[in-house]
């Protein structure tokens, strides 16, 4: 099916769910927040309200008040015209900004165009044919008898909701929610018989599911001439101004338009824009509501790039861009993952070094990591779910200009495949990752997150954390996005400069105040280099050590990192914190001349070799010994620029030395 077909297919299996209003919980800086979001109904659309006005049944003013910031969002009935209005006078049927409703507003904002009065009388002669059809409502019934009073602003100034100046008119200085007095926004309660909704009274109009049919109704009654609609094939009445919000309620970028019809839309193929396209009304309000309603509840945002991905059958499915731990830990919560806890203590060797824990002097720690075959577990409960016909959509927006959104990715797979496609990809890059999560310290197999990759190869160091803080440098997160999109979701090779730009950066230990950072640079390029070696030789690299491989730069890696051991357990921790080793600080030129460079090393560990105890000593001295021996004599005198492999040598070797508490005598210490 085209975007369009999928769209509109997605708000009718999802019309159960059309006119209530739902939230997306997320912490934001250590509290709970939630977001509104809504399948809106056709001829509908959402608006941030400031006043709510309660009236009577019989549309007596009974009390108003401001509204709250959480509970804003409000549905309204709009016409084709007032849905996509930006200037010019074209009033909501309903609710509106104040200048629409108040018949009293001249009285109290002066007039400085001399045409304030006809806004008001547009609102009302349409709300008067409203009220007068078959299909009207004791909602609007009330609000049209209020309205008619003309006592709006001044109800609203008794009430203390509006504030006059010294002249008498509204003071533009204050501000309700960032909008100015005479603009504000008004929706309505209307204190209805004995009307309920879901088990509850709904007086709240903009909640109130038999208004919005009436108004559909009402609507579809004032449809002119129909035409064919060319997304579904139906003789509808055709649309020609399309909806805005698609990303967010701020967004005027529109995806749909046809109004530039100065030699540029139709080139002079067609006359008129009738004939290039007719999408019919119903059919533009279900695709782009179904559209909205899917960004709020499921959207990811790289800047400007907006990129959202769902399950035909709306089943939950793990997201294409998250981190192995946040997929695993989503699983618990949306599947059953037939993994007990006896059984993950048991898979820890599977994936990690012998004797590996978590490193006692970083923070706080919430206990084990989280292994590979959770993650496995996780995507097989997911698999479970899937139906023979299921399959994956993805759509990507952006918008290079405030007015035309694009569509600038369109992607279908079966969705078997696509869990096949994420198992690959956290296997392929699989390597010991770690991120913080809730204040402690979370260590997992698998590979970061896209926006995390984003920070770890393009950010700096800003209150100890890798981030892309630069207004215009987030806009990498797009770029990267996009980069890795094929990668993840097609299994596609992984652009080689990403995977020279992570290896150059962890090249650079030096570059980093703080050594966790420098820490996450290593583990991501070792993924890269992981996934890069087995798409170019087919080659499987495993975080253990591997004793017998004979390749130079392997080799060469678990050189320098025996060297950065040696000189680290001569440190005094609470002296020598901030210190660096030579390893260390010669790592980048050591990656472009290994043989010099290791000379000038190996002679420089003399003296931290003495200050070692001799059984240590030895150890290390043996090791070093045992190491040169896998060298082929004419390789290890070469002095040609490494590739990526010696950084999978120097952390496996590292890691080897540091957590493996089986030797008795190497030096190595689980405490440190």
């Amino acid at each position: 099916m085209s975007w369009e077909e999928e769209l509109i297919n997605l708000y009718d299996k999802n019309s159960s769910q059309v006119g209530i209003i739902q939230y997306k919980l997320f912490k934001k800086n250590g509290k709970d927040e939630k977001i509104p979001y809504v399948l809106l109904p056709p001829f509908h659309t959402t608006v941030s309200a400031q006043i709510q006005v309660t009236l009577s049944a019989e549309g007596e003013f009974l009390k108003a008040s401001k509204v709250g910031s959480e509970d804003k969002m409000t549905i309204i009935p709009v016409t084709e015209k007032s849905g996509s209005r930006t200037a010019g006078k074209a009033p909501h049927p309903f609710c509106d900004n104040l200048k629409y409703l108040a018949g009293d507003y001249g009285r109290y904002v002066q007039d400085k165009k001399g045409d304030i009065v006809s806004y008001n009388e547009l609102y009302m002669e349409e709300l008067e044919k409203w009220h007068l059809s078959s299909f009207s409502h004791e909602k609007v019934d009330a609000v049209w008898h209020y309205l008619k009073k003309r006592t709006l602003i001044q109800d609203l100034i008794q009430e203390k909701i509006l504030l006059q100046n010294e002249e008498g008119y509204l003071t533009d200085e204050i501000k309700i929610d960032g909008v100015t007095q005479s603009m504000v926004f008004v929706r309505f309660i209307v204190r209805g018989k004995d009307r309920m909704e879901f088990g509850q009274t709904c007086d709240e109009c903009w909640k109130d599911s038999s208004l919005m049919d009436c108004f559909i109704q009402y609507y579809r009654s004032l449809e002119g001439k129909k035409e064919l609609d060319y997304l579904t094939g139906n003789i509808q009445t055709a649309s020609y101004l399309h909806s805005k919000k698609i990303r967010n309620e701020g967004d005027g970028a529109k995806l749909v338009s046809s109004n530039d019809d100065v030699n540029f839309t139709f080139r002079g193929r067609f006359t008129t824009k009738e004939q290039a396209f007719a999408i019919g009304n119903e059919s533009s309000q279900k695709m782009h509501n179904a559209l909205k309603w899917i960004i709020r509840k499921q959207g990811r945002s790289f800047d400007t790039l907006t990129m959202i991905t769902w399950e035909s059958d709306m089943k939950k499915m793990p997201p294409w861009d998250a981190d192995t731990e946040t997929i695993s830990s989503l699983a618990l919560s949306d599947i059953t993952v037939e993994t007990g806890e006896e059984d993950i203590q048991a898979q820890f060797q599977d994936d990690f070094p012998d004797g590996w824990k978590e490193e006692k002097e970083e923070a706080r720690s919430d206990g084990n990591p989280m292994t590979a075959r959770q993650f496995y577990s996780a995507l097989e409960g997911y698999r479970k779910q899937v139906e023979n016909t299921s399959h994956m959509i993805l759509m990507a927006f952006d918008a290079a200009t405030t007015g035309r959104l694009a569509l600038a990715e369109f992607k279908t797979l079966d969705t078997v495949r696509y869990l096949d496609n994420i198992r690959k990809w956290h296997e392929q890059c699989g390597w010991i990752q770690w991120k913080y999560k809730e204040g402690n310290r979370k260590s997992y197999y698998g590979v970061p997150g896209v926006r995390d990759i984003a920070d770890i190869l393009y950010g700096l160091e800003s209150n100890g954390k890798l981030t892309i803080a630069d207004k215009n440098g987030k806009r990498l997160y797009a770029e990267l996005g996009r980069r890795l999109l094929p990668c993840i979701w097609d299994n596609r090779n992984i652009p080689y400069d990403l995977v020279m730009t992570a290896i150059n950066r962890a090249s650079m230990p030096q570059a980093y105040k703080e050594r966790y950072n420098w820490e996450r640079v290593l583990t991501l390029a070792c993924s890269f280099v992981k996934k890069n070696r087995y798409e170019r030789e087919k080659e499987e690299w495993g975080m253990a050590l591997n004793k017998e491989c004979e390749n130079r730069a392997y080799l060469y890696g678990r050189l320098l990192a025996v060297a950065d051991r040696i000189e680290y357990r001569t440190f005094e921790k609470e002296k020598d914190n901030a210190r660096v080793t030579n390893a260390k600080r010669y790592m980048n030129i050591f990656s472009q001349r290994p043989f010099e460079t290791w000379k000038i090393i190996e002679e420089n560990l003399q003296p931290y070799l003495n200050k070692l105890p001799i059984v240590e000593r030895r150890y290390y001295e043996n090791l070093i010994d045992s190491i040169c021996q896998l060298f082929d004599m004419d390789s290890f005198r070469k002095n040609d620029k490494l590739d990526g492999l010696y950084l999978l040598g120097f952390h496996s070797q590292s890691y080897d030395l540091k957590y493996n508490k089986n030797k008795a005598n190497d030096g190595g210490n689980e405490n440190e």
